[in-house]
């Protein structure tokens, strides 16, 4: 367990460059590579053939879990650390797989012992194809994507929507964005719970929500105050500027998440920081009196969360000034704290299609307004530097 302030991890810089910039950071010949291999995804066998440390994108089937060079189980999955894949689901030799190396920010949605039900569907993998358990592979993956579609470049959402923003930085850039996302359809709080069915709908079953801090695939409709239902968090804690579950902040769901209730309970009110003591329900989440650190692959969703309402709430129409500081213990001060840390979580945790996802569904049925931190995680940085 890291202390306080201690990072984690730091992203593999060439993964970064390969996949994230945008490509007129890229120079032409490495752009081309990226798209090539975005909309041509290698099959598993040509994976096989062409372990030379290249980076990737591969199409296949799960056929199982690699515990060793020569095995591959099942069944009975003893972590989520690697899957195998395979151009047929119903593959059973070894030397037609190819081992994938799951990083932990994947790990809660593509690994078997968490999603056993992922045996025999087809994903698609970016990595860097490299032998793993000295059997051809692919690691330092960065991107997992389910179904038959190839992934698409992570570009910058287009359209006219921030025109106004561009070529700002700092208060400038803070108060244009404020400007596009200010006005917005609400709902109401009952509404709250048929919303996050559809913008937390677990996309490997559609009778499912992910909870945000544990990962549980939980069945939509078992939701409540029971002690294993699931219940509304307020990533923005609703005491921090007392506003409780008004319209505006107390219902947006841009910071509102399906959470595990003993574990939102846990979580109550705390400001977020790396440290604490791990918590026994929601593994890989640390608490201590004045704190709370998420699950890595959520990290950055937190982060972006809170950006956004630092943003979209600016005191302006009555609504309460939501601010984001260098602290924790801010008890019903309309602050929520660490910045530091919360920065350092955008830069760990990139933007996932999951966190897409919800908000082009929030964007398009409900409030009609975006989270400028998913379409572009870099302003972050470049209004809080």
């Amino acid at each position: 367990m890291f202390t306080k302030h201690e990072p984690r991890f730091a992203l593999p810089i060439l993964l970064v460059l390969a996949f994230f910039i945008p490509t007129f950071f890229i120079t032409p010949s490495l752009a081309a590579a990226v798209d090539e291999s975005l909309s041509s995804p290698y099959s598993v066998s040509q994976a096989i053939a062409n372990q030379d440390s290249t980076v990737k994108t591969v199409s296949g089937y799960v056929t199982g879990q690699p515990t060793s060079d020569n095995t591959v189980v099942t069944s009975g999955y003893p972590n989520d650390y690697a899957i195998a894949l395979a151009d047929s689901p119903s593959e059973t030799s070894n030397a037609k797989m190819v081992y994938v190396q799951i990083p932990s920010s994947f790990r809660s949605e593509f690994g078997l012992k968490t999603n056993p039900s992922l045996k025999g569907k087809k994903i698609t993998v970016t990595g860097t194809l490299s032998a793993y358990f000295t059997h051809p592979g692919l690691k330092d993956v960065s991107a997992m994507f389910s179904g038959n579609d190839s992934p698409e470049p992570e570009t910058p959402w287009v359209g006219s929507y921030y025109d106004s923003a561009s070529g700002k930085s700092g208060l400038a850039l803070k108060n244009a964005l404020h400007q596009i996302i200010d006005d917005h359809s609400e709902i109401s709080y009952s509404n709250v719970w048929d919303a996050l069915r559809k913008t937390d709908e677990d996309p490997n079953n559609t009778n499912n929500v992910i909870l945000l801090y544990t990962g549980r695939s939980q069945l939509k409709t078992m939701n409540g105050s029971g002690v294993n239902d699931w219940n509304r968090e307020h990533v923005w804690a609703k005491s921090h500027g007392d506003f409780g579950t008004t319209l505006g902040p107390g219902t947006d769901l841009h910071h509102l998440r399906p959470t595990d209730v003993s574990v939102n309970s846990t979580r109550n009110n705390l400001d977020f920081d790396n440290g604490g003591s791990e918590h026994t329900e929601a593994i890989g989440n640390y608490y201590d009196s004045d704190s709370w650190e998420p699950r890595d692959s959520v990290k950055g969703d937190v982060a972006r969360m809170l950006f956004y309402m630092a943003v979209r709430y600016e005191g302006d129409s009555g609504e309460v000034d939501l601010e984001l500081n260098n602290q924790v213990n801010n008890g019903t001060a309309p602050y929520h704290g660490k910045l530091a840390v919360l920065l350092q979580w955008n830069e760990q945790d990139p933007v996932d299609a999951f966190e897409r996802n919800r908000n082009e569904i929030i964007y398009d049925q409900y409030q009609h307004n975006r989270n400028p931190f998913i379409d572009h995680p870099e302003w972050a940085s470049a209004i809080w530097q």
